[in-house]
């Protein structure tokens, strides 16, 4: 079966940092613009941030810029997002998704769900004040 699959979600207090990791089963990241979204209750699907295929160019919401890093291992088929100084309105489930792009940069629409093909089931991100 074809999915991308998250870990390293969890609970962590304000100011926290946390590591969310994206593995590809049966999928190689290496030909897709990967991102990473998040949700909470009673909210949208909010697009978080992108990295391109190599990971030359990454992309951000203004929400998370300055705190959050995207960056991706193809060798080892896997998408990180290190998360710092957390907030409590970064509690949310947390998606990784793929979208196979051609060329080496993520799509202008990049933060719509709809670019995307293949989405993991997600993980939790808690974050207490």
């Amino acid at each position: 079966q074809v999915q991308v699959v998250e870990s390293g979600g969890g609970l962590v207090q304000a100011g926290g940092s946390l590591r969310l990791s994206c593995t590809g089963s049966g999928l190689t990241l290496a030909g897709f613009a990967m991102a990473w979204f998040r949700q909470a209750p009673g909210r949208e699907r909010e697009g978080v941030s992108c990295i391109s295929p190599s990971g030359a160019s990454t992309y951000y919401a203004d929400s998370v810029k300055g705190r959050f890093t995207t960056s991706r291992d193809n060798h080892k088929n896997t998408l990180y997002l290190q998360m710092n100084s957390l907030k409590p309105e970064d509690t949310a489930m947390y998606y990784c998704a793929a979208d196979h792009e051609a060329n080496d940069y993520c799509s202008a629409s990049w933060s719509e769900a709809y670019e995307y093909t293949y989405w993991g089931q997600g993980t939790q991100v808690t974050v207490s004040s």
